[in-house]
């Protein structure tokens, strides 16, 4: 599925996939004014192994999903992209149900935890880089009866730690420390960087 382009302050000189059906990834990415494509990766997600840190799953992940994308357009640059919410490095993903939900965010409620997104850039010819963004993200005390309102509009179904900061779960945070898009799903400076750094993408005046 090809975006709609909107003007923006860079532009793509190569063919790029994003390699995730999120809507929040590829806001992030249009907002910009770059040019993509989207994939879908197909790839399973695996749990994550005994020991493996936040950080090296959710880069794992990221890898798996673009290299998934990459055999499919060799041609083309991919992006591929994790999220995870840990506490107290417990991986929290997407709830199961409603009562998952209620479990992961009276857990948050209150606490510090840890925003990882794992991102796998892989060129035509092979190169890769895959790096990861922790952002820290206070929530404030809320009570049962305000997370089972909040579960009851359906956002956090299919969002890590059932939340989108984003979305009516701003409420929820106090405050955060590092990268607000990594919240969102796509550490876009550091996602930038990696482009320019490759002349994948250049200013717009360049």
């Amino acid at each position: 599925m090809q975006n709609e382009t909107k003007s923006g302050p860079f532009k793509a000189l190569a063919p790029i996939v994003l390699g995730s059906g999120s809507p929040r990834r590829r806001e992030l990415l249009e907002n910009l004014g770059i040019s993509f494509e989207v994939v879908v990766s197909k790839a399973e997600e695996p749990a994550p192994e005994k020991g493996e840190t936040p950080v090296d799953y959710a880069k794992r992940m990221a890898h798996m999903k673009a290299a998934e994308v990459a055999s499919r357009r060799p041609d083309e640059v991919v992006i591929g992209s994790d999220t995870v919410v840990a506490l107290d490095d417990e991986i929290m993903g997407k709830p199961k149900d409603n009562e998952d939900a209620l479990r992961m965010l009276t857990a948050l409620s209150g606490k510090t935890h840890q925003v990882v997104s794992g991102v796998s850039v892989i060129m035509p010819d092979g190169k890769a880089e895959t790096f990861a963004a922790c952002t820290d993200v206070v929530m404030r005390n809320s009570s049962r009866d305000e997370l089972l309102a909040y579960i009851a509009t359906g956002e956090p179904t299919d969002k890590a730690g059932a939340y989108a900061i984003q979305g009516i779960g701003t409420f929820l945070v106090r405050e955060i420390t590092g990268s607000y898009t990594n919240v969102v799903g796509l550490p876009v400076a550091k996602v930038l960087e990696v482009l320019g750094s490759w002349g994948v993408i250049v200013p717009t005046q360049a």
